[in-house]
């Protein structure tokens, strides 16, 4: 018997200051039953650090989601689908192979990547020269220390609030706050 992904729910009230974008998500996050409460919470991180996208590409109209995650390969962990249907915005979390980042960008306007782990100096040395060549492909280093405080923060029922300045994220909740700043790679 397959198991059953472990659903989270999550009220993420968003100041980011550099970009003029206040708002409250209520979000829901599949957890699927291989995938880690650090992988989840770089996925909530990485769709509060992307949420101003909803009004500067989207003007407000479109939809910020998580997609099926490590259900589905072809799915992007978070995205940005504007009113017709287009994808604007493309996240995966973790360390990708290239070919499914070249085909995203050709689906996407934008991919961003956010590798988190202590193998991701190691996966950036060996994919560096492929994703160079893809203008679209963005990758941002999280901080291996961050993200493991980040696992600290989940919950079931999660009412977390998120600060965004001069390009650092604080994520805070009543479990505590972690603060980090995302170094760009490409």
């Amino acid at each position: 018997m397959a198991l059953k992904s472990t659903i989270f729910k999550a009220n993420l009230s968003i100041a980011d200051i550099d970009n003029s974008y206040y708002a409250d998500h209520a979000l829901t996050l599949a957890r699927h039953p291989s995938e880690t409460d650090e992988r989840m919470m770089i996925r909530l991180a990485a769709l509060a650090l992307n949420a101003y996208q909803l009004q500067a590409t989207c003007n407000g109209d479109g939809t910020l989601a998580f997609g099926a995650g490590l259900s589905d390969v072809e799915d992007p962990d978070v995205s940005l689908t504007d009113f017709t249907g287009r994808k604007r915005l493309w996240i995966e979390v973790g360390q990708p192979e290239d070919k499914p980042l070249t085909k995203a960008c050709s689906k996407t306007d934008a991919v961003i990547v956010y590798p988190f782990n202590h193998a991701s100096e190691i996966w950036w040395k060996g994919i560096e020269s492929k994703l160079s060549r893809l203008d679209k492909v963005q990758v941002w280093r999280i901080p291996t220390e961050a993200s493991q405080q980040l696992a600290t923060l989940a919950e079931r029922s999660m009412q977390l609030q998120a600060t965004i300045q001069e390009g650092a994220l604080t994520l805070s909740s009543q479990l505590g706050s972690v603060h980090f700043e995302p170094i760009r790679w490409k």
